[in-house]
C-alpha cells in the first residue's frame, strides 16, 4: 500500500467513527426533541384545561352561595358563566386525550359534574333551600368537592406523565452520550495504534535511512538498510542504496 493511502486510511477511520457517533447522537436528539415537545404540549393543554374547570367550579360555588343569600340575578349570571367555562375546559381536555385511562377519568368528571349541576339548576331562591346552609353543606358542597377532586386528580395524572417523560428523556440522554464516549475511546485507542504503526513503518525507517546514509558519507560505512514495507520509503531506500553503491564503486576505481 502506498504511503499516502496508509495515512489517509488512518485518518479516514478516525473521522468515520466520529461521524457515525455524531449522526447517531443527532438522530436521537431529534427524536427526543420531537416526542418531548409533543408530550409536554399535550400535558400542558390538559393541565390548563383542568385549571379552567377548577376555576369554573369555584365560580359556580360562589354563585350558589349568592343564591342562598337571595341574590337571584347575580347568582344565576355567575352560574351560567361558570358552566360555560367548565365545558370549555372539559372539551379541551376531552379532545386532548393522550394518557392511558384519561378518557375514563374524564367520563367520571362529567358524571360528577352533571350530578352537581342538577342540584343547583333547580330553583333555590324563594324556596326552602334559600338560606339552608345544612342542605348546602350536606349535599351540594359534597357534590362540589367530589367534582373538584376528580378534576385535581386529572391534573395529577398529567403531572405524573410529565415526570415520567422527564425520566425517559434522562434515560435516553444517557444512551445518546454512550456512542460519543465509545467513539472517543475508540478514536483514542486507534490513534495510539496508528501512532505506533506510523513510528514503526515510517519514522523508524526514515531514521535508519538517515543514520546509515550519514555513516556512509562520514565514515564510508556500507549502506545497509532493510525496509519491511512496500511503499515510497522502500523505493527511497532502494534509490539511496543504489546511489551509495555507485558512489562506492567510483571511489574504488579512482
Amino acid at each position: 500500500m502506498k504511503l499516502r493511502l496508509k495515512i489517509l486510511s488512518g485518518f479516514f477511520i478516525i473521522v468515520s467513527m466520529l461521524f457515525l457517533a455524531g449522526i447517531w447522537s443527532i438522530n436521537e436528539l431529534s427524536s427526543i426533541s420531537g416526542s418531548v415537545d409533543r408530550i409536554l404540549e399535550d400535558n400542558y393543554k390538559s393541565i390548563n384545561a383542568s385549571n379552567t374547570m377548577v376555576e369554573a367550579l369555584e365560580r359556580e360555588d360562589s354563585g350558589i352561595l349568592l343564591l342562598l343569600l337571595g341574590h337571584w340575578k347575580l347568582g344565576r349570571r355567575i352560574l351560567t358563566s361558570g358552566d360555560s367555562l367548565f365545558y370549555a375546559g372539559f372539551n379541551i381536555a376531552y379532545n386532548n386525550i393522550t394518557i392511558l385511562g384519561e378518557k375514563e377519568h374524564l367520563d367520571s368528571i362529567k358524571t360528577a359534574y352533571t350530578n352537581y349541576k342538577n342540584m343547583w339548576e333547580t330553583p333555590i331562591v324563594d324556596t326552602e333551600r334559600e338560606g339552608n346552609l345544612t342542605w348546602y353543606s350536606d349535599k351540594l358542597h359534597i357534590s362540589f368537592n367530589k367534582a373538584k377532586t376528580l378534576v385535581n386528580q386529572l391534573t395529577s395524572l398529567n403531572n405524573t406523565n410529565m415526570y415520567q417523560t422527564a425520566m425517559v428523556v434522562k434515560s435516553r440522554a444517557n444512551r445518546i452520550i454512550m456512542p460519543g464516549i465509545i467513539a472517543m475511546m475508540a478514536s483514542i485507542l486507534f490513534t495510539l495504534v496508528f501512532n505506533f504503526l506510523i513510528n514503526r513503518y515510517m519514522v523508524a525507517p526514515i531514521v535508519n535511512i538517515t543514520r546509515s546514509a550519514q555513516g556512509f558519507i562520514e565514515n564510508d560505512t556500507p549502506y545497509d538498510v532493510e525496509i519491511e514495507s512496500r511503499d515510497e520509503i522502500n523505493d527511497l531506500n532502494k534509490a539511496i542504496m543504489t546511489l551509495c553503491s555507485r558512489a562506492y564503486k567510483r571511489r574504488l576505481s579512482s
